[in-house]
């Protein structure tokens, strides 16, 4: 089969292996532009470009999906089907309906819950203990078109949203080659999404990454995890500097203190949370530093018992 792949981040790059290792022709990928990454801001390809680059695979990346140019593209490629995943932009009705076979998205939930951009962050952020991948075909809508395989996956509780998404990722290229296989053959079943079950998983906004201490524990860990590897929570030292936190624990017991007072036990960092619960930090990015774990941090800086870390409300 023909197919035109669309896809931007690094979970879209399983899916794109797989379609090629299973035999199909990928006559193209359209992905985003590249953009500037990291302190110094270097442009930087997406890593579905460098993967189909490497496959020779030929890549263009438009501006829009709306107009004559992108038209006059899908014309020339011909596609017999689009496969979407994770690319990041809507598709256009004209664009929806060219491919005889349609366009078949990869979508990091158990739809109809958390349709939109950040569905695995929202899951973990929510303290879900399960997820899943769901292909559907695309419609004008975001995400509501009918769903055709789903395959189920649980999340572990210290498990941070870049451990799922490459677990689900592996979980998507496999349902994706099993979907087009069934396409092929015309064996696929429809299946409508009830929207009146429908949750929204927006995407993370900056105002989430400033850890708010007056939460209970086992809130700010889910958030931890949901926001690691990027682009991590944040809390102010005492002093004001920022430090990000990479990975936590709920290291159990309570506490009388403050809300976000500093405890410093065996190597140990934990913080007084909102209900007398306690959040331990494992793992923290100093300003300006590399990721550590919380034992060097504390060998080499000054924080100590009863010392406070601000968050986004106090």
């Amino acid at each position: 089969m023909r197919i035109l792949y669309m896809g931007t981040p690094d979970f879209a790059v399983p899916p794109l292996r797989a379609l090629a290792a299973d035999g199909h022709e990928i006559i193209g990928c359209i992905t985003r532009e590249d953009a500037p990454k990291g302190r110094k801001m270097i442009l930087t390809p997406p890593p579905v470009k460098t993967a189909a680059l490497a496959m020779g695979i030929p890549v263009f990346q438009p501006h829009t999906l709306r107009g004559d140019d992108f038209a006059l593209l899908l014309r020339q490629l011909d596609p017999d089907l689009i496969a979407v995943v994770a690319y990041g932009r809507i598709l256009p009705k004209n664009v929806l309906d060219y491919p005889r076979f349609g366009c078949i998205n990869v979508h990091g939930s158990l739809l109809p819950e958390y349709r939109g951009a950040a569905p695995i962050q929202r899951a973990v952020m929510d303290g879900k203990k399960e997820t899943g991948i769901t292909t559907m075909y695309m419609d004008e809508g975001m995400d509501t078109g009918d769903m055709l395989l789903t395959r189920r996956c649980p999340i572990g509780k210290n498990e941070t949203c870049g451990e799922l998404t490459e677990k689900l990722s592996g979980i998507g290229a496999a349902l994706l080659t099993e979907t087009v296989r069934l396409a092929a053959e015309g064996k696929l079943v429809r299946i409508p999404q009830d929207s009146s079950r429908a949750t929204f998983a927006p995407k993370i906004g900056k105002e989430e990454e400033m850890l708010d201490f007056s939460l209970p524990a086992d809130t700010l860990h889910n958030r931890i995890r949901a926001l690691s590897p990027s682009p991590m929570c944040r809390a102010y030292l005492p002093g004001g500097s920022l430090i990000k936190i990479a990975a936590s624990y709920l290291p159990g017991g309570s506490t009388n203190a403050p809300c976000g007072t500093v405890c410093c036990s065996d190597g140990q960092l934990s913080v007084a949370c909102g209900g007398g619960s306690l959040l331990g930090i494992s793992e923290l990015v100093p300003e300006g530093k590399q990721k550590m774990n919380a034992s060097d941090y504390l060998r080499g800086r000054k924080l100590a018992d009863g010392d406070l870390l601000r968050g986004g409300k106090d």
